[in-house]
């Protein structure tokens, strides 16, 4: 996170008191004041956060760039007992315009967070002096976030839509979950560059590295699938030569074994014509000798 210093201004009108938000509008703001305090400390300790009240007798800075919560919480438990009154946006906002003009540390970013829970009125309706004063916060690079908030305050639609108008995308921010009358911008990400580099980078490179994951994932399982389907390929074209080689060997045992049978039986030819023929001889020697003895 950038270093920065921030001004916020609470509403602590009249308005402050309706009970729409539980106990009431100023205790939800009071909440958010810490919350918005702690995280800012948290995000860089050398940030630094003040605190100024814009209604009752007329804004007044209640504390200067601190760091300690302590004093954030007894500021708010002051401007508890000075409720009362109607906002002065384009004077609390010059007041601390110049708040942060006296900051300390020069290299700190120059922020203002401004809380409205009531209708805008007088100068603050003026599209005119709002134009101006977004001008003059643009050319001494002040960001500004709007947080609106409490029923009812929708009729004032038209007149917020002023302040939309008046604080160009180039000084505005919007508040992070909250309703800002800042609306939406055009930057990459929702974020200037020029009033936050570092958090822009870091969003472009978290992307980049999304992207780039992603590519390797699907790159990953394209490589998967085609080694699946080559595999596939290869098992089918060697059950075809496993067949191909089966058949050939039954053809040869086939083979042979006839030429065995063929072999065995005409070796039994053979043996019958040797003892028919041993048998003929016998049976002529013998006649042979019965002539003989007949002439005898």
């Amino acid at each position: 996170m950038p270093l920065e210093a921030t001004m916020m201004i609470i509403d602590n009108s009249e308005y402050m008191r309706n009970g729409d938000y539980t106990p009431s509008r100023f205790d939800a703001q009071s909440d958010a004041v810490n919350t918005i305090f702690q995280t800012k400390i948290d995000s860089n300790p050398e940030n630094t956060v003040g605190l100024m009240t814009m209604a009752h007798k007329g804004p007044e800075v209640l504390v200067t760039h601190s760091k300690d919560v302590g004093q954030i919480l007894k500021a708010i438990h002051t401007a508890t007992s000075k409720i009362g009154g109607s906002i002065d946006i384009p004077t609390a906002i010059n007041i601390a315009q110049l708040a942060l003009k006296h900051r300390e540390n020069k290299n700190l970013r120059q922020r203002i967070i401004v809380f409205v829970g009531s209708p805008l009125q007088g100068t603050g309706a003026d599209e005119r002096e709002m134009v101006k004063l977004a001008k003059k916060l643009k050319k001494n690079n002040v960001a500004i976030d709007f947080i609106s908030f409490g029923d009812g305050i929708e009729e004032g639609e038209s007149k917020r839509a002023q302040v939309d108008r008046g604080i160009p995308p180039e000084a505005l921010a919007g508040a992070a979950g909250a309703s800002g009358s800042g609306g939406a911008n055009n930057f990459e990400f929702g974020v200037d560059p020029s009033l936050d580099p570092e958090l822009a980078m870091a969003l472009r490179m978290s992307m980049e590295e999304e992207q780039a994951r992603q590519a390797a994932e699907e790159q990953a399982r394209q490589a998967a699938t085609n080694a699946a389907a080559s595999s596939e390929h290869a098992d089918d074209a060697a059950d075809v030569d496993a067949d191909e080689e089966a058949l050939l060997q039954h053809a040869i045992a086939m083979s042979e074994g006839r030429d065995v049978d063929m072999g065995e039986e005409q070796g039994d030819d053979d043996e019958i014509d040797e003892e028919e023929a041993i048998a003929q001889a016998i049976e002529m020697s013998m006649k042979q000798d019965q002539g003989e003895q007949k002439k005898q």
